[in-house]
């Protein structure tokens, strides 16, 4: 895991009408990545930053949305907090949230590759015989080949979006490409969602839902880990029939 120092993110001015306020996101979003960047240590304080965040009212995806982003551009892992946010907000909005933030996070990331720190990018890509493949591809089929890596893990998720600002792939479908993160949002969210339940039940907190609720719940958890399997298998094997090609 990669860590990476957030204090630099304490340079940024508050809003000048609101100093208050701004200063408090912007502190939500630090302590987001922070919390992250201590890896597998997280899974012990979940249960205290769900209280935090849900404390935060209207500001608690607003912050989470943004700690997201900035975690994603920072090259820190998305998974935990991806898990966070099925138990923190459940299974639609933890959704909704993780692929806005992840969204934003890697259009910032792309943007950055393309017009900041390319020369620092294809150092470190230099010489990998993966991205020429795929560098290839995306010169010949753009935004299908982009879809496909969404879909299919083959290349680090934080590290690709810094990549594919170095080809020649249009932002707009770089950005459109975007809903091949879905599955894998449903998938963890949904893991998320399921270990907040399981965790709600083991702390004594009562639950008004049934046997049905969590016969339904488990069962959705299978059918959706199936589908991103077989999701994930077939963009692997289109995504190698077309680097191969190139």
């Amino acid at each position: 895991m990669n860590h990476t120092d957030t204090t630099a993110m304490t340079t940024i001015a508050p809003h000048p009408t609101h100093p208050p306020l701004a200063g408090r996101v912007l502190f939500g979003i630090v302590v987001v990545i922070a919390l992250v960047a201590v890896g597998r240590q997280f899974g012990g304080f979940l249960p205290q930053f769900a209280g935090w965040v849900d404390g935060l009212g209207v500001w608690g995806p607003v912050i989470f949305i943004g700690g997201y982003a900035a975690a994603t551009v920072a090259l820190v892992p998305g998974s935990v907090l991806t898990l966070a946010a099925g138990a923190i907000f459940g299974l639609s909005k933890g959704i909704t949230y993780v692929f806005i933030g992840a969204t934003i996070g890697a259009s910032m990331a792309f943007l950055l590759g393309r017009y900041i720190a390319r020369e620092a990018i294809e150092q470190r890509l230099e010489g990998n015989p993966r991205f020429a493949a795929i560098d290839r591809a995306v010169g010949h089929e753009g935004g299908k080949i982009v879809l496909l890596l969404r879909l299919s893990p083959v290349f680090p998720f934080n590290l690709l979006n810094y990549a594919l600002g170095l080809t020649n792939v249009r932002f707009a479908d770089y950005a459109l490409a975007s809903v091949g993160m879905l599955p894998g949002t449903l998938l963890y969210t949904y893991y998320g969602t399921v270990a907040g339940e399981v965790t709600r039940l083991a702390g004594g907190v009562a639950i008004a839902r049934g046997s049905t609720h969590y016969v339904v719940l488990v069962l959705g958890l299978v059918a959706t880990v199936a589908v991103t399997v077989v999701v994930t298998r077939i963009a692997r094997r289109a995504l190698q029939d077309a680097t191969a090609g190139h």
